[in-house]
């Protein structure tokens, strides 16, 4: 099921025609996308494959997966990235984005101390020449992929 004006819903749609950024991963309940519109290498957006806007309404099916994935993208992330730890966060408030999504975000141990916690929001909407690439985010995905794989 799709909704009109919903970003996540627009991709899913389109879900064969995605590049490897925009399903990094994927099961029956949930995909796996790289963030657009940053500056770290290896953010991840983890989304319901149906339309749901708040994790109340997950199924029964989709909470039990859940926490299996977020586990598994951070030991991931851990291992392409060496990242200290990530963090795992769900707000779905932008206009376009009420869509559930978990951001799963690697924190570097050089991470300057403002991006930490809910400051890592400020390497969104990076300048121009900033931001991680369409190139870079698949090569991400990749290596991702091979690695939730044990490839």
């Amino acid at each position: 099921m799709t909704t009109p004006g919903c970003y996540t819903c627009a991709m899913e749609a389109d879900f064969d025609a995605l590049p490897p950024r925009e399903r990094v991963a994927y099961d029956r309940h949930w995909r796996v996308a790289h963030a657009t519109g940053t500056s770290l290498p290896g953010w991840l957006v983890l989304l319901p494959r149906r339309h749901v806007t708040a994790v109340h309404d997950l199924t029964d099916a989709e909470a039990a997966g859940l926490g299996n994935w977020q586990v598994a993208l951070s030991r991931a992330l851990r291992a392409v990235t060496g990242c200290e730890k990530t963090y795992v966060v769900q707000f779905a408030e932008a206009e376009g984005f009420a869509h559930v999504h978990f951001h799963v975000v690697p924190r570097d141990v050089d991470l300057p101390p403002r991006y930490r916690g809910p400051g890592v929001f400020g390497l969104l909407r990076p300048p121009e020449g900033r931001q991680v690439t369409s190139g870079e985010a698949d090569r991400m995905a990749h290596a991702l992929r091979a690695e939730l794989h044990g490839a």
